[in-house]
């Protein structure tokens, strides 16, 4: 086995632990969580599209790895040879997919030594399958005792037409493999929920992958994801209520510091939060417990959650297996989700932050500035604005995002704009931000 891979594994007590944080977006999160991580004393490498990273900007990195779209499970196994990590973190969906492929790869090919890594920095094996699967985790859910819609998995237009026999709408209609609210779908009648599922499941024409090879710039990925399989798909029951979230640190299936919020403004109506409050959460904490415990999950993921109108429930909708935006806050001990994976890594009983934030209610940044939530909250209800004030030239570039679409796609943009009261989706033009 590789020496210092093993060495790693056998308990890492570096004074220095090395962090790989591996993903195909350019989320601002990123950045976060490699400033936090270096300001604990870690060596952190970033594996994500370039150019134009964030993290290029963000103070501790010491290497930056190119994400390959086309040979995703090259650059990822090349990076982790390369930097030889303690830990990788995933920060997109994408990443943790292919984290658990290049595992399952690794592991018919008779190789163990990068799979104990990645075992390492999520979990137990047996329940890779479950991240990549919303029906999976609402059934494991629900055997934990925890409340969660009606929820079926869809294969066939048939399947849906039944659904719609049995419960009412308004439906919930979900892709697997999405984030951002980008597959997810409310229908108020069948037949809406009809054209939903067509939508959500068509692979589109050779003319379609075209133009979006032009009109992106990430033409790697958009071929990559032309190539997929259909996704898996959900319906569910509708619950009507306010959204929120937790988010957990975890390591071998316990929960060692979680963050829970409920959601003021958000991206849309079924997009990403932009201001929050943080809530003592104990449902939504409780569940995370359950599902680390019976996953046997380690580092971050988030739950995403709807508490019911009238009744106040609580009901688990959905599990983000890798870290999102709350993950970078320092809010203090039991809530600095960065301290606690350092602290399982060098094997120090307790650390954490002292906490930057003392207000409740806090802004994401740079979202809430780029047009992406109703920033008159901020002064309203006293909000936070979590801007990274010691690193100028990391709020320069995530104010100036590197756009995920090309020149003719931002000019596109921008003609719709102009001459359709229909605007173009705000992930065309910032980049979608979890």
């Amino acid at each position: 086995m590789n020496e210092s891979i093993s060495s790693l594994n056998k308990g890492n007590h570096m004074s220095r632990p090395r962090i790989l944080l591996a993903g195909t977006t350019r989320w601002a999160v990123v950045a976060r969580l490699a400033g936090g991580f270096a300001k604990l004393g870690c060596e952190v490498a970033v594996l994500g599209p370039s150019p134009g990273h964030p993290a290029r900007r963000a103070t501790g990195v010491h290497r930056i790895f190119h994400y390959d779209g086309l040979r995703p499970l090259v650059s990822l196994r090349s990076a982790i040879e390369a930097y030889d990590p303690g830990i990788v973190i995933p920060t997109c969906d994408r990443s943790v997919q292919h984290l658990h492929e290049l595992h399952a790869t690794i592991v018919a090919g008779g190789d163990g030594r990068v799979a104990t890594l990645i075992e390492r920095s999520l979990g137990a094996p047996e329940s890779f399958s479950v991240a990549s699967s919303r029906e999976s985790l609402i059934r494991i859910a629900r055997s934990e005792g925890i409340p969660v819609p009606e929820t079926r998995s869809i294969r066939e237009l048939e399947d849906l037409r039944n659904w719609s026999t049995e419960y009412a709408p308004p439906w919930v209609i979900k892709a697997d493999g999405t984030w951002g609210g980008r597959g997810v779908r409310i229908a108020l009648s069948r037949d809406e929920a009809e054209r939903y599922f067509a939508h959500l499941m068509e692979h589109g024409s050779h003319t379609e992958l075209i133009k979006r090879m032009i009109l992106n710039r990430g033409r790697d990925w958009v071929l990559s994801e032309w190539k997929l399989a259909r996704p898996g798909m959900i319906a569910q029951s509708y619950i009507n209520g306010r959204p929120a979230n937790c988010a957990v640190a975890c390591w071998q299936g316990k929960v060692l510091a979680g963050i829970a919020v409920e959601v003021i403004t958000a991206n849309g109506a079924q997009g990403p939060a932009n201001i929050v409050e943080v809530v003592p959460g104990r449902e939504m904490l409780s569940a995370a417990e359950k599902i680390a415990r019976r996953l046997g999950i380690t580092g971050f993921f988030g739950l995403d959650f709807m508490i019911e109108s009238g009744t106040g429930a609580t009901y688990l909708i959905e599990m983000n297996p890798r870290c999102t935006p709350p993950c970078s806050l320092p809010l203090g001990k039991g809530r600095d989700l960065v301290a606690a994976i350092v602290a399982s890594l060098t094997r120090q009983e307790e650390l954490f932050r002292q906490p930057m934030i003392m207000n409740t209610r806090i802004a994401y940044f740079p979202q809430v500035l780029l047009g992406k939530g109703d920033s008159s909250q901020l002064g309203a209800h006293s909000a936070y604005l979590d801007i990274p004030e010691d690193e100028p030239e990391l709020i320069q570039d995530l104010l100036h995002p590197w756009s995920e679409r090309s020149v003719s796609g931002r000019l596109l943009d921008f003609l719709r704009g102009k001459f359709s009261a229909k605007q173009p989706p705000p992930e065309y033009l910032f980049g979608d931000q979890q």
